[in-house]
């Protein structure tokens, strides 16, 4: 089988691209990071989805981003909670940690050249998370280029990265109908960017909001556990 290295948070999102990836056929080696996250406990989640979904390898990274703060994921900021469609639209939130995904990519980069394999796979989207700089076409296409202009791969051996971007431009209904098309046990997973200390989302952040919303556009229960009790159509 080909194959790719994979980032996986443990969330919505990246547990989806896993399983594509894996539909697909490729060796999935995937990628997580500790990377001082007030929800670390996602890393749980993480573990899970590499093991249901028959990951090759799952390979945590430590890198303390919370030395610099600066993101309400990573800092004493609040997580904002309770923010409408039109607020969530609106500039960057105090959830971007600066540089993320940029360092994510970096270390998938690394681990990708020396493992010899040429795809990286990213679940980054640019409809639910527009605010955020690293999760657009644009940023992706600038950091493939700099992968094949700044690796001993990509400059004397010929080799060509490229990074793959699956749902990008999905919305948040699409990327649970496709999931749930593949057999995805959303219950594995989470979303929550202020989980409790045994893993129930708050249900009330950006995050938790838009995944809710995505089940109940599919006409589905959120499997994921709350801390306030969901009815059927995952309003509470």
């Amino acid at each position: 089988m080909k194959p790719a290295v994979c980032l996986l948070s443990g969330g919505l999102d990246s547990s989806t691209c896993l399983a594509l990836a894996r539909r697909e056929g490729l060796a999935c080696y995937a990628l997580s990071f500790d990377y001082g996250q007030r929800h670390r406990i996602e890393l749980e989640a993480a573990a899970r989805v590499a093991k249901a979904l028959g990951a090759e390898r799952h390979l945590v990274i430590r890198t303390g981003l919370d030395a610099f703060g600066g993101s309400a994921l990573t800092d004493t900021i609040a997580v904002p909670k309770g923010r409408s469609a039109t607020e969530m639209g609106e500039g960057i939130p105090v959830t971007y940690v600066p540089a993320r995904n940029t360092i994510f990519l970096s270390f998938a980069l690394a681990w990708a050249e020396t493992l010899g394999i040429s795809d990286i796979v990213i679940g980054v989207n640019a409809l639910d998370y527009s605010g955020y700089p690293d999760c657009r076409p644009e940023y992706i296409a600038a950091f493939q280029q700099l992968a094949n202009l700044g690796t001993r791969a990509g400059t004397e051996e010929g080799q060509r990265f490229t990074i793959h971007t699956p749902l990008i431009l999905l919305s948040k209904r699409e990327i649970i109908e496709r999931g749930v098309a593949l057999g995805v046990d959303y219950a594995l997973t989470l979303s929550c960017y202020d989980p409790s200390p045994t893993g129930k989302a708050c249900g009330r952040c950006d995050a938790c909001q838009l995944r809710l919303k995505g089940f109940r556009e599919n006409r589905l229960e959120d499997p994921a556990r709350y801390q306030e009790e969901k009815s059927v159509n995952g309003e509470r």
